[in-house]
């Protein structure tokens, strides 16, 4: 039983804790513990919340599809031949 450990032993040692930190310490220590389960569950259900409601979103910028051809489109460039279109014609 629990690797050789019986129930008397174990009852031992709870007494001995109980002797050393208190009762009050030891219900504080399991207050702060259950509340951090609590605040772990809680967040662990929210994500799951917050995936869900993104899968059925239908935002466009939520689905990336790489299966269109991409264009790209460089303004700089672009004025860079408005420029030497005008220079040419102020050369007329």
């Amino acid at each position: 039983m629990l690797g050789g450990i019986s129930i008397w032993q174990l009852l031992i040692v709870l007494g001995i804790i109980i002797l050393i930190f208190g009762t009050k310490k030891l219900r504080n220590v399991g207050g702060d513990l259950g509340g951090a389960v609590k605040g772990f569950k809680k967040a662990m259900h929210e994500d799951e919340k917050e995936k869900d409601e993104a899968e059925k979103t239908d935002d466009p910028h939520a689905r990336v599809s790489h299966d269109e051809e991409l264009n790209t489109y460089d303004v700089k460039a672009e004025q860079k031949a408005q420029d030497q279109e005008e220079r040419q014609e102020e050369r007329k």
